[in-house]
């Protein structure tokens, strides 16, 4: 017997504007079972086949030292790497540290709305073509 892991959870302030924002960047879409909500304390998006899922639970208390650290890597479906790290910026999403390197390889660390960390990494056609 294994396990897998059914989703990936997100404690949040603000459980719906956050799944939002996270929608839209990963370009996710609500379960339509049960579609989110202002003022939902749990929020589920998932990636357009249902492989992928993220849950949203509202907590009480902002991010903090005490919180488990959650860190997502993204690497952008087309397009590159630094076109995805302009969206990101468009979107709202707080630049942290910039790690990119003049041969092409690094990624970008950056902040959502409430100051989880997340990096950009290069696309698959981008790492193809420095291997």
């Amino acid at each position: 017997m294994t396990s897998f892991i059914s989703h990936t959870t997100v404690n949040a302030t603000d459980a719906y504007a956050l799944s939002e924002w996270w929608r839209q960047l990963l370009d996710y879409v609500d379960d339509p079972a049960d579609p989110n909500e202002p003022g939902h304390e749990e929020c589920l998006i998932m990636s357009r086949d249902g492989r992928h899922k993220v849950l949203f639970i509202e907590v009480a208390e902002p991010k903090g030292a005490e919180w488990n650290r959650l860190h997502f890597d993204l690497r952008p479906a087309d397009g590159t790497r630094d076109a995805e790290v302009e969206r990101v910026i468009g979107l709202g999403g707080k630049p942290v540290a910039d790690l990119r390197q003049p041969d092409g390889t690094g990624w970008v660390v950056f902040q959502d709305p409430e100051g989880n960390e997340f990096c950009v990494l290069r696309s698959e056609e981008e790492l193809k073509r420095t291997r």
